[in-house]
């Protein structure tokens, strides 16, 4: 230890003395190598940031993103498949585990550092790549994700008709086998036919397959670009762009509406659909348990991706979101109240959605699994299906595809917004032009997305699905755990919590952060490998090699940039590589609250840690952070 003291004019430096003398340096602007214009700059960026503008807008953000199009095709999907009730059981488990802790590590993390997710790791430069990654993510899936919404405005629009276009078989697009969605009694039964070999292809899914999306053979076919798609395209992104030029100014009322509506909706259907006949079955047959599944890892291992997908940590958009909340705001209310709402969204759309499968196989006179469809087909095809048996027809499909648009522009919100507002808090000189960037990289994304409305589209888009977010995604939220938790010290991210909100947080939140939320997504990776299934389309078109090769190369997108910056970062350091690396991973001078009140409070609180405890903090890493001691767990 004597030695350490003698070298503190050099790199080993306690770390927190360390950190307080270069804030020091930073706040009080004493740098010489910079003017006073440059000082103003700074001085003006950090104070023009924007921060929500009412007390709702950040929580109706959080659930508007929290609560996407999973929550209605695919959750009710796996409830099913996996066990029924039972599927609650480990789902609310790793809600517990998992999904909780996550966010609210995110919400004090983004909140604290005020910055996109790029600025937030200067807690770790040597980590900076991952906040490159969860720009990448959240940019592929915007991508994609608004060719969703595309396919929604377009069925949104042709719902304005006497005569819903995809309830009869007397047109141009449909086949000799088609069945007519608009028959209300079981004079077709499918279960007949399938026992005789007679394939029989309901209106709505030829509708959906043959004009819609004219869907080729396969990914190799790229065919033509479907024009009226490419038109709605651009209207979605000129959506985003109005709801997103003025940044959560404009999102953060936007949010009042579309965050509330789809609950509005699915009330409304659920008193239209319960009553129906069929309806009660569709529910039992949701939720009856089979408890013997719970014996299968795969289930385990549905339920823990389902609800990791869902909360949405590890993209960038909660770190986003809470990084516009004042310093001082209540944040573990939302951090608790969401993900909880999140799981009861997913529960309630399942409600409804197996009361419409329940009354299609009644009047249909099959058998539920033969009806339920996961993903874009139980949107696109069932539900358009149930509709047509019903009394105003018309009216149910309105509602239902604004309520399907209103959830994907949330979700779509808080991606968009995390990568606009990763690159301009990385690069500050953009703030003054942001509606020009905005608007730039909206038309961007446009054309990247075209790809997705040619004929083979939906093959391209289901290639970007399986790979954008799924290995990479669970990679980039292990390393984050590591990096808060265990490199910046779980005790010393406490400390700056307290500073912020006044209390730190729960000793089983610091619990997960360090080993069980770890533990959990390292068990989801390990099952996602041993469960991994060769990737189809409807389970009848498998990808060939070289599209999986090519959604490999997508999935390594947002990881390569992880080792990039590290080796930048430690390359742009003086000294021997020791003392690099350790220099790479202390935290930069900048790392802290964005303004310079809040800034002058934390380093109040440096100078009192680092005056108590001085002999804690050795060598850019802190010591002693997996057991705190007991007499400092109050100090700040």
């Amino acid at each position: 230890m004597s030695k350490l003291i003698d070298e503190k004019k050099h790199s080993f430096l306690p770390e927190r003395a360390l950190e307080l003398n270069c804030i020091r340096a930073v706040d009080d602007q004493t740098s010489l190598e910079s003017s006073e214009s440059d000082l103003s700059d700074v001085k003006k960026d950090i104070e023009s940031r924007q921060t929500w503008t009412g007390k709702l807008d950040f929580i109706l953000s959080c659930i508007g993103y929290a609560v996407g199009l999973g929550n209605i095709w695919r959750f009710p999907y796996l409830c099913y498949k996996n066990g029924g009730g039972a599927f609650l059981v480990p789902y609310f488990i790793f809600l517990v585990l998992c999904g909780m802790p996550m966010f609210v590590l995110e919400l004090c993390f983004g909140q604290f550092g005020s910055s996109g997710p790029i600025t937030l790791f200067r807690i770790s430069p040597i980590f900076k790549g991952i906040g490159y990654g969860m720009l990448i993510i959240s940019g592929i899936v915007c991508i994609y994700y608004n060719v969703i919404i595309t396919w929604t405005l377009y069925y949104l629009y042709l719902s304005f008709s006497n005569e819903l276009p995809w309830v009869s078989c007397n047109n141009f697009w449909n086949s000799e086998n088609c069945i007519a969605a608009d028959r209300n009694e079981s004079t077709v039964n499918v279960t007949a036919l399938l026992l005789a070999n007679v394939t029989k292809v309901s209106s709505t899914e030829e509708f959906w397959n043959n004009y819609v999306l004219q869907l080729t053979e396969g990914i190799e076919q790229l065919g033509g670009i479907r024009f009226e798609l490419l038109l709605t395209l651009l209207i979605a992104w000129i959506i985003i762009f109005a709801c997103l030029f003025k940044g959560v100014e404009s999102s953060g009322k936007v949010v009042y509406v579309s965050a509330t509506f789809p609950y509005l909706v699915l009330t409304i259907l659920l008193i239209r659909v319960v009553n129906l006949e069929g309806a009660t079955n569709g529910i039992i047959y949701l939720f009856k348990p089979k408890w013997e599944m719970l014996q299968d890892s795969k289930v385990w291992g549905n339920a823990a991706s389902q609800l990791f997908y869902s909360v949405g940590a590890a993209w960038g958009s909660i770190l986003t979101m809470a990084s516009y909340n004042k310093f001082n705001h209540p944040c573990y209310r939302d951090a608790l109240m969401v993900p909880v709402i999140n799981c009861f969204t997913s529960l309630f759309a399942g409600v409804v959605v197996f009361s419409i499968i329940g009354f299609m196989a009644h009047v249909t006179g099959s058998e539920i699994e033969h009806v339920i469809k996961s993903g874009p087909g139980l949107v696109f095809i069932v539900y358009p299906e149930a509709v047509a048996k019903m009394p105003l027809a018309p009216l149910w499909s309105v509602l239902f595809f604004v309520m399907i648009l209103t959830i994907g522009i949330d979700s779509q919100f808080g991606m968009f917004e995390c990568v606009v507002s990763g690159i301009i808090d990385e690069n500050p000189s953009l703030r003054s032009k942001k509606v020009l960037f905005t608007g730039a990289l909206c038309g961007l994304l446009f054309f990247l997305g075209i790809p997705c409305v040619t004929r083979s589209g939906a093959y391209i888009l289901k290639l970007i699905d399986n790979y954008a977010a799924s290995f990479s995604l669970m990679f980039l939220c292990l390393l984050e755990c590591v990096v808060i938790s265990w490199i910046y010290g779980d005790e010393r991210f406490s400390r700056d919590v307290e500073m912020m909100v006044g209390h730190r947080p729960h000793k089983w939140f610091r619990l997960c952060w360090r080993y069980i939320t770890p533990g959990s997504v390292v068990f989801i990776l390990v099952l996602s490998m041993v469960h991994y299934e060769p990737l189809t389309y409807d389970g009848r078109y498998s990808y060939p090699d070289w599209s999986k090769a090519l959604g490999w190369i997508i999935a390594s997108l947002s990881i390569i940039p992880v080792p990039i910056c590290a080796f930048f970062v430690v390359l742009s350091k003086r000294g021997s590589l020791t003392q690099r690396i350790l220099e790479a991973i202390r935290p930069d001078p900048m790392w802290g609250p964005r303004l310079h009140t809040d800034r002058v409070e934390y380093r109040k609180s440096l100078e009192l840690v680092s005056a108590r405890f001085p002999q804690r903090y050795v060598s850019g890493v802190e010591q002693g952070s997996v057991q705190s001691d007991s007499s400092e767990s109050n100090t700040v």
